[in-house]
């Protein structure tokens, strides 16, 4: 099976082509890591990834999107961009975490993968997983909590800890303690290998019912709710 998918998520801009079959194999793949903005490049990148790679979206069996958590605005980016192309070809979607996402980079490596986004405030987007023999095994749900809590808990664990993810330079400033490494920084970031080799663990949707999967409200949502509050 041929799958597209692409992660919006953060500020990197990821893409791949992979066939996950019986011999699953990356047929391109790429990333952008700039100041310019989803709206802004994705769309180019995926075409020129699939004009490399002698692919039209014909050739494409199902589409994988990171559907959170991560950025409103580029979430919204990548599941538009998905849905676009889903629908006018009728194929089915992989809506996939994000955070599942980044612990399939590390399918290679024995470890616990603390996967981490940055949410601001002193709190991230997190999740834990187990990886062994090539298997991705999810120990928690998503959830956003305090960088002190999640050192607690990190603390219960007695094997190898990798920390990845756009928030796993500011965990590891945080709670670095010896124990805990820093992923190297080509599987650090999010990827659309991750995503589509995530997709296998994930179930087919419509182009219609793929959303956006939020862990807090938007913040102007929050700062409305606020001022309720004190009226």
């Amino acid at each position: 099976m041929v799958i597209l998918g692409i992660d919006t998520s953060a500020i990197v801009s990821t893409c791949a082509i992979c066939d996950i079959g019986e011999h699953p194999k990356v047929i391109a793949s790429g990333s952008l890591n700039t100041k310019l903005t989803h709206s802004q490049t994705l769309v180019p990148f995926m075409e020129s990834l699939m004009k490399g790679a002698d692919i039209s979206l014909d050739d494409i069996d199902a589409f994988a999107v990171s559907v959170g958590p991560g950025s409103f605005t580029g979430l919204r980016i990548g599941i538009s961009a998905i849905k676009g192309m889903a629908f006018a070809q009728n194929k089915p979607v992989r809506p996939v975490s994000t955070l599942l996402g980044i612990a399939h980079n590390f399918t290679v490596t024995d470890a616990i993968i603390c996967a981490v986004m940055d949410a601001r405030c002193n709190q991230v987007y997190n999740a834990l997983f187990r990886v062994q023999n090539g298997l991705v095994m999810r120990l928690c749900d998503d959830r956003a909590l305090f960088i002190d809590d999640l050192k607690k808990e990190l603390s219960k664990y007695s094997e190898r800890i990798i920390l990845a993810g756009d928030g796993a330079d500011l965990v590891y400033s945080k709670i670095n303690d010896g124990l805990i490494e820093l992923a190297p920084p080509a599987l650090k970031y999010q990827s659309g290998t991750g995503i589509c080799f995530a997709s296998e663990q994930c179930s087919d949707i419509s182009a219609e019912a793929l959303m956006p999967t939020y862990l807090r409200l938007p913040q102007a949502e929050r700062e409305r709710l606020a001022k309720e509050a004190k009226k």
